[in-house]
């Protein structure tokens, strides 16, 4: 189980959508809801992405007006990953990451604590 978890984490990456894309990146997959300010299609070199797979609009703005609530954030957000429309996007990820390197674009500020890290971990613990 250890071996699967470490093979997982070395397959998924977490990376800012503005930092430039790179050779390592594999299948680049923007997890946000709404296309991230400023950047262009071209620059960004997104291949898909996935808005289904994003937290609700009412989850997101929760957590950024108060990210103490970042545990509720992620349990929430991992109840919602089970729902009809995101369960369809998750499966379409876990195709792209059983086929190679893959890495979840995001656009929040904080590295540590955005939709795609905690995303990152719930498919570790689910796979």
């Amino acid at each position: 189980m250890a071996a699967r978890k470490t093979a997982a984490r070395t397959m998924v990456q977490v990376k800012r959508v503005y930092e430039a894309p790179a050779a390592g990146d594999g299948w680049r997959v923007l997890v946000d809801r709404l296309w991230p300010r400023g950047i262009a299609k071209e620059a960004a070199r997104i291949d898909l992405w996935l808005r289904d797979i994003a937290p609700s609009d009412a989850l997101r703005r929760r957590v950024h007006a108060d990210p103490s609530t970042w545990d509720s954030f992620v349990a929430d957000y991992a109840s919602e990953l089970t729902s009809p429309p995101a369960d369809a996007a998750v499966t379409i990820l876990r195709q792209h990451i059983a086929q190679g390197p893959v890495t979840l674009l995001y656009a929040a500020r904080d590295t540590a604590r955005n939709n795609a890290a905690a995303l990152r971990a719930w498919l570790e613990k689910n796979p």
